[in-house]
């Protein structure tokens, strides 16, 4: 979590195979015509739950009292194939994405918040669809995928952050503490957004020992962190030499309130900025290079803060952000893996390298546990499985290191 990594950073957490959505010949697209997808409050109606691969059209109607978005994403439900935002009510937008064989989900986000309504299988059938074009505007196209991700990402973390702060400010201990590694799984797949506007991510994210070394005011999820799980008398800091009481009380019923909002205020100027000018600007002047960067830069967040323990060091929750950061990495390595698999030999070899690395690291992650359903306290890890773990991150972070000048061979 250092404040001062480079924007080039910020693409850490990629959306969606390339292949997805790219440019491809008329005469290769399957033909279909537009299927309509009927926005509500409480609903996303699409008119057929399949489609033929190529291209494949939406006609989106917003028959909520929001402003809506549609998204159609990949297999895992995370993976952002294609979306389409800002739908005021009574309006309609078209989405034109190129789809490949496979499964996927439809969703709607009247608000353009939270987790969306709605959200249902949708099937491509036939063959593959083989992409071609400009290289230029397929590398564009992966940039405004990455940033269709962001957004959704910080859209989620903005409720799911009032959801717990609601709960930590109320003195709900035992729900904020259950909520904790859920929404801090947001923020972690595209923690380097953050860590690139100065002073944000110190603001929501540094560990006390940072924030002191700093000089700065300690707030954010840490801070809230250590009032739910307040530590020993005798407990020692993360630094293992500063006692956990030193200048330090559980938060009064006031304090709380002040950190509580003061996180929801900081996590609002982050999804201002990810939906401001300036982000998009950001984002174009990187490139697919950044993305690629964002793919080593968050395995690195994993290998110097999450493997030690030093993270979550009083929940015992680092395996949750471990296992986030690895997604917000391989995702951004799929969104630029078929520019380096289209580098002859040496790409094809480098991918199918970094392939490798990634099963063998969510494989072992596994064993202790999934986003979904929660990992087993860090305390519970032994030194062998923090081996284990530290050698398939080195294995993986060596081919991985090479993957941006590939790219731009």
């Amino acid at each position: 979590m250092n404040s001062t990594r480079l924007l080039a950073a910020t693409a850490a957490a990629g959306a969606t195979v390339l292949l997805l959505s790219g440019c491809v010949a008329k005469s290769d697209a399957a033909a279909s015509g537009a299927l309509s997808v009927t926005s509500t409050g409480d609903g996303c109606a699409v008119s057929a739950a399949s489609a033929p691969s190529g291209t494949v059209a939406f006609d989106v109607s917003n028959k909520s009292d929001q402003v809506t978005e549609f998204y159609l994403l990949a297999s895992d439900g995370l993976r952002i194939v294609g979306e389409v935002e800002n739908i005021a009510p009574g309006a309609s937008r078209n989405l034109t994405v190129v789809a490949q064989p496979g499964d996927y989900f439809t969703l709607c986000k009247p608000g353009m918040v939270g987790d969306g309504v709605g959200k249902a299988s949708f099937t491509v059938t036939g063959d593959a669809v083989a992409v071609s074009g400009p290289d230029a505007e397929q590398k564009q196209q992966a940039v405004d995928l990455y940033a269709a991700f962001v957004k959704d990402q910080v859209g989620q973390l903005i409720p799911a952050v009032q959801t717990f702060t609601a709960a930590y400010e109320s003195g709900d201990d035992a729900e904020a503490k259950e909520q904790f590694p859920r929404v801090r799984a947001f923020y972690e797949r595209i923690e380097p957004i953050a860590e690139a506007l100065g002073d944000l991510d110190p603001r929501i994210d540094y560990r006390e020992v940072d924030a002191v070394a700093e000089g700065l005011d300690w707030t954010g999820f840490h801070r809230i962190e250590k009032d739910l799980w307040v530590p020993a008398q005798d407990a020692l800091n993360a630094d293992g030499e500063t006692p956990a009481w030193k200048n330090w009380a559980p938060s009064t019923p006031a304090e709380r309130a002040t950190y509580g909002d003061k996180l929801v205020a900081d996590t609002q100027e982050l999804y201002d900025y990810v939906h401001s000018d300036a982000f998009t600007q950001a984002l174009d002047t990187q490139g697919v290079a950044g993305i690629s960067n964002g793919a080593i830069s968050l395995l690195d967040e994993v290998a110097t803060g999450k493997i030690s323990g030093e993270e979550d060091w009083w929940s015992g929750t680092d395996l949750n952000d471990f296992a986030a950061n690895v997604e917000g990495s391989k995702m951004a390595f799929s969104l630029v893996r078929d520019f380096a698999d289209s580098k002859g030999d040496k790409g094809t070899a480098l991918v199918s390298r970094i392939d490798g690395g990634y099963a063998d690291l969510e494989a072992a992650l596994a064993k202790y546990g999934s986003l979904d359903a929660g990992f087993v306290p860090y305390s519970q890890i032994t030194e062998a499985d923090k081996r284990q773990l530290t050698d398939l991150i080195n294995a993986l972070a060596e081919p991985l290191s090479q993957l941006t000048v590939t790219i731009l061979e």
